[in-house]
Parts: C-alpha cells; structure tokens; sequence
C-alpha cells in the first residue's frame, strides 16, 4: 500500500475519533458563519492561480449565503496561503486549524498536499482538495483529474495529434506532481512504442530553459514534452522559435492564466495539457458573467473547480445533516451527476477521485486565451 494511502486511513481513524470525542453537534461553531478553508499558493510564483481558486470560492459562498447559507449559517472563506510550498503551509494550515474550521477547500499544490492533507483529516475535516498526484488519493475528495487521468491523455496527444514517435521529456524533479506526471508519460509514450530520447530533469527558476531545449534537440525527437509549473512553461515558450521542430507540449502543471501572462507573445508556442478553459464548458455564459461581475476581471484556470467544490460540499453537508466526517464522506462517496460550472461531478468512494474527469490539450487563442484545441479534438475524437 503506498505510503499516502496508510496515512490517510490513520488520518481518517485519527479524524473520526477526534470528532467522536467532541461536544459539537457537528454543525458548525457558535459564531454565526461556518468557516471554510481555501488552501492555495495565495502568494510566490503561482500567486495568480491561488487568487483564481479564492474567488471561485468566494462567488460560490456569496451565492450560497444569498439562498439562505449552509445549515441556517453564512458561510466564511478563510483564505490559507501556502505559498506553493509545504514549508509554508504546514503552519499555515496549523494555524487555521487552530483558530477553528469547518471545511475546506484545497490544496492545489500536490507537494504541499501530501504535508497538509493529513493535518486537516486528523482535525476531523473531510478536504475538497485540488492536488492531482495519485500518492494524494484517498485525502478527502477531488472534481480534480489525476495523474492517471492526465498521463493518457497526455500521451495520446503526443502520439495520435502530433504524431511523434521520439519524444524528447524535460521535468521539474523538485516538485511530486511533476516528477509523478513525467515518470507515468514516459511509461504511456513506452507503452505505446514511442521511444523517449531524453529525461531531462530542470531546476526551477532559471531564466532561460534554451540550454535544456538544446539538449531535449540532441536527440532529434519529433516532440518535447515539459512537465514544469506555468512559470516555468512560460520561459520555456519564450525559448522555442515559432513554428519550429520539434513540436512544444507542456504539462497539466503549466496550465493556467499566469502561463499567458507570463509567456506574453510566446504563449502560442507550446499546447498546454489542462481542461475546458472557464468558458468553454457548456452553459458556462452565466457562471462567467456571474464571475466577471462580481470581479471585475475573467476567472482565473481553477476558478471554476473551487466554485464547484464548494457547492458539492455544501449540498453533501446538507444530505449528511452536518459535518460529522463520516456522515459526510458517505454523503461525499454518494455524489452522481451532480451538474455545476464544469459539468457533471462523480465521486468515486475510496480514492474519493472524480470520474471521469474531463482533460484537454489547450491552445492560446487570438484573443490571447486558452481554449480547447479543436485540430487536437478532431485527431483524437474529443467532442468540443
């Protein structure tokens, strides 16, 4: 059994027994609001994509409050900045714990995610989380894809639309999603006869990744493939030559708004691997002009997901007619065809994983936008 799986069942126990041993009635604090966290990297390098994921959550309560709140109570976002980096979340999360939550929502980061899971299952929370490393699963719930999820995908597109039978992979060895992500691609590539030329691994913020293109080209590959961060993806866009061979394709972990941001007039250079940008799922024109009004601005990349999240978590808090953990992870396990912003939500008992769960190849339109990559649809059949 993996190391995450052990914990999250001594977690789980741990959790139970705390909230068995409470002189709460499991429906919030005395204060009037119930109080849910949003874990998320709320500042450093991936500061623009925690601020997405905060106001997805905060529309999602504002909505939630005008209809009444969640068991006759308003409901709270307490931000938790975790900066990206479990050096700085652990005590963040310590910290929130502390001064009392009912919920939360989060984390992103799947690094962070292994350290701070446990802390909020211990606490006798059930985590809406956003991490994507399978080591993650069984922590709480997800509307997030998992690396199981990503990697075929992700090694379909390399094959059946770009056409690649050499593959040249660069990763970001500090990070665990990353290194997850790029070990299970080359297995996928291997599997399906591609050979990988290269396994390159990257130090994070460097300024320009041309020394590690240069090596990734020595082994003439029809493709490059990087599974870095948006910050990374970006500079590494901004080292590629339009148009030029081999062919850019970045990881799930570069896809965000920052990565436009970031990589300016660069951005069209690579696809990214992510899901339907905000607007392009069906019957989104009102949840995006919900979010722009209330913002002033477009969502962010997650914005949807943490908007989902809590509204799965509220109404399974209402059916669980609380937040005792249990009752709520049955509540949670027994989620089907729940319709929200990103469509329809499964949540599958035990690894508490979302299925399906939707991922896509993302280009940087005109507009200077993600949106789904039609030429990558119609190669493999993906109905958009």
């Amino acid at each position: 059994m993996k190391l995450a799986a052990v914990l999250a069942a001594v977690g789980l126990a741990l959790g139970l027994a705390a909230c068995g041993d409470s002189d709460d009635d499991s429906s919030g604090d005395d204060s009037g609001k119930l109080r849910i966290g949003l874990e998320a990297p709320l500042s450093g390098d991936l500061q623009t994509l925690g601020e997405g994921m905060l106001n997805g959550a905060e529309l999602a309560a504002d909505q939630l409050n005008a209809d009444g709140g969640l068991l006759g109570k308003d409901i709270e976002i307490v931000p938790i900045d975790d900066g990206g980096d479990a050096e700085i979340g652990v005590p963040a999360v310590q910290d929130a714990i502390e001064e009392g939550l009912d919920g939360v929502i989060g984390p992103y980061n799947s690094g962070v995610g292994v350290e701070t899971l446990p802390l909020y299952q211990e606490a006798g929370l059930v985590p809406m989380r956003l991490t994507s490393d399978n080591d993650t699963e069984g922590f709480g719930f997800t509307l997030q894809p998992m690396v199981s999820q990503i990697a075929p995908v992700t090694a379909q597109a390399l094959t059946d639309f770009l056409g690649a039978s050499k593959v040249g992979i660069a990763y970001d060895n500090t990070e665990e999603y990353t290194r997850g992500i790029a070990g299970e691609v080359r297995n996928q590539l291997e599997g399906r006869g591609v050979e990988v030329t290269a396994f390159q691994q990257l130090q994070p913020g460097e300024d320009d990744y041309s020394s590690v293109l240069n090596k990734l080209a020595a082994g003439k590959p029809d493709a490059v493939y990087a599974a870095v961060y948006f910050p990374e993806g970006a500079r590494i866009a901004k080292a590629i030559s339009p148009g030029s061979s081999p062919t850019c394709l970045l990881d799930y972990g570069a896809y965000d708004t920052g990565y436009v941001e970031d990589a300016g007039e660069a951005a069209p250079n690579c696809d990214v691997v992510g899901v339907p940008a905000p607007d392009d799922f069906a019957g989104s024109e009102t949840f995006v002009s919900e979010y722009e009004d209330q913002f002033d601005e477009a969502p962010g990349t997650w914005s949807p997901y943490t908007y989902d999240s809590l509204n799965v978590l509220a109404q399974s808090v209402e059916r669980a007619g609380g937040l005792d953990a249990k009752a709520l992870s049955d509540a949670l396990s027994e989620v089907k065809d729940f319709e929200g912003w990103t469509g329809s939500v499964t949540l599958m008992p035990g690894t508490g994983n979302r299925e399906p769960a939707t991922v896509t190849v993302d280009e940087v339109n005109d507009e200077g936008a993600f949106s789904v990559d039609l030429a990558w649809a119609k190669a493999v059949g993906a109905p958009y």
